[in-house]
């Protein structure tokens, strides 16, 4: 890889990393590490999605206990516990990475993690249950928890109040892609 373009893969795997642990200083150095390894520049498309999988891995082990207290919590939870912004509310242009960050890590460990694997890394739903080492069905509902909590968060992030919120009905069926 060239020097620019593993700086800049580096730091999207640091990301992705800080996104599912929290933990700054622990994802940089699966980050670093995970790049060393796999350095062969023969195998380089390939090595970055294996990278990707082994820094999720990575992560998801580092998190352990965390993730599985997570999971409990995740199994009481009931999924429409409040509303959201109106159905017509969007994300603003000018939102950052930041913002986006700062409301994805205010989310519980496993509806996180299951919202980073499904939407952002794509990786389908029978093989996030895998993965988390949950069931389909769990694995689905933490989907449908991040979801509220990412818009709340965003929403919240841009001005909205839960007083203005019209109560939101949780879709019968979630769809992965």
């Amino acid at each position: 890889m060239q020097t620019t373009l593993k700086a800049q893969y580096t730091a999207d795997l640091h990301w992705l990393a800080f996104l599912l642990t929290g933990h700054r200083d622990q994802s940089i150095d699966l980050a670093v590490e995970t790049v060393t390894e796999f350095a062969q520049p023969f195998f380089t498309a390939w090595m970055e999605a294996w990278s990707r999988r082994l820094v999720i891995a990575k992560a998801l082990t580092g998190i352990r206990e965390e993730l599985a207290a997570s999971v409990r919590r995740t199994e009481f939870k009931r999924v429409h516990e409040s509303g959201l912004p109106p159905r017509d509310w969007r994300i603003g242009q000018g939102t950052t990475k930041s913002e986006l960050e700062a409301a994805l890590l205010a989310i519980d460990y496993f509806p996180r993690a299951a919202l980073v694997l499904s939407l952002f890394e794509n990786v389908p739903a029978p093989d996030c249950a895998v993965i988390l080492d949950a069931s389909p069905d769990l694995v689905k509902k933490a989907l449908a928890i991040g979801l509220l909590e990412l818009t709340r968060n965003l929403a919240s992030a841009q001005g909205w109040t839960s007083k203005t919120a019209h109560p939101f009905v949780l879709p019968t069926e979630i769809r992965y892609a």
